[in-house]
């Protein structure tokens, strides 16, 4: 296979209808761009979902965090770089950077994949795929200049707010709820009017655990340290225990 560059770089345009009230670039379909680039990325170099699938296994997203300093607009196209900077023998980190087509840099993203087996849904050895190919696209000098995801703590005192039944459009191509659906879900706790005056600054989540069609899942929101800074927490309806916790969550304001 010949050796390609270690950073990919993938050019999208914000369609209209892709974009909020305010004519920017929803979090989500940001996101979903994000996660179409990693998987360009990976396929390309031959450690990607179209090889993985030939030997019954997957990636899934653990963590992701974004920090954007501002959206492309409706009609304007923009690139996602995105290139692994560490590999560890059951995950690999995964950094992006959102630029214009003038090298206005819009933001950047650190993210951390797992790799499991699609039978047992258990971890599965990153380095066994093609002799650990994937050592040999690790990038660790290009900058991705925003901090690592934090570790959400949630007290007792966090207030129910919402609660919602996952249906057919949740569910992607491993079968479960779709990564950017939660963030989709999360980000509607607030409305209109909170965001004309508060864009989204910074968006971190981890996922704890897979949640299915049919599932019910119950939102948890409490005030960090400022009035802009909020912890997240969803949990689905479990028979056995009550509630299974299925991520974690800060949404940061401007």
């Amino acid at each position: 296979m010949e050796k390609l560059s270690k950073i990919g770089k993938y050019e999208f345009l914000a369609e209209p209808f892709h974009c909020d009230f305010s004519g920017h670039l929803f979090m989500g379909h940001l996101g979903n761009h994000l996660l179409n680039a990693a998987d360009f990325h990976s396929n390309e170099r031959g450690y990607g979902m179209n090889y993985l699938n030939t030997v019954r296994k997957t990636w899934v997203l653990s963590r992701l965090a974004v920090e954007m300093d501002d959206m492309p607009g409706a009609y304007d196209r923009f690139s996602v770089e995105t290139w692994v900077d560490d590999v560890m023998r059951f995950f690999t980190s995964r950094n992006f950077r959102i630029t214009g087509q003038d090298g206005h840099v819009y933001g950047y993203g650190k993210s951390i994949w797992a790799m499991i087996d699609v039978e047992t849904r258990q971890p599965a050895d990153v380095l066994s795929v093609r002799g650990g190919l994937i050592k040999d696209y690790i990038e660790k000098e290009y900058p991705c200049p925003i901090a690592q995801s934090s570790r959400v703590k949630m007290s007792g005192e966090a207030s129910p707010v919402r609660q919602t039944d996952t249906c057919y459009s949740d569910v992607d191509v491993n079968g479960h709820v779709n990564s950017v659906k939660y963030i989709e879900h999360i980000l509607d706790l607030w409305n209109l009017d909170w965001y004309r005056k508060h864009p989204v600054r910074r968006f971190e989540i981890a996922y704890v655990a897979e949640s299915h069609q049919g599932d019910r899942l119950h939102f948890y929101c409490e005030r960090r340290e400022t009035d802009v800074d909020f912890n997240v927490r969803i949990a689905k309806e479990d028979p056995d225990c009550g509630e299974t916790e299925v991520c974690r969550c800060r949404v940061l304001f401007v």
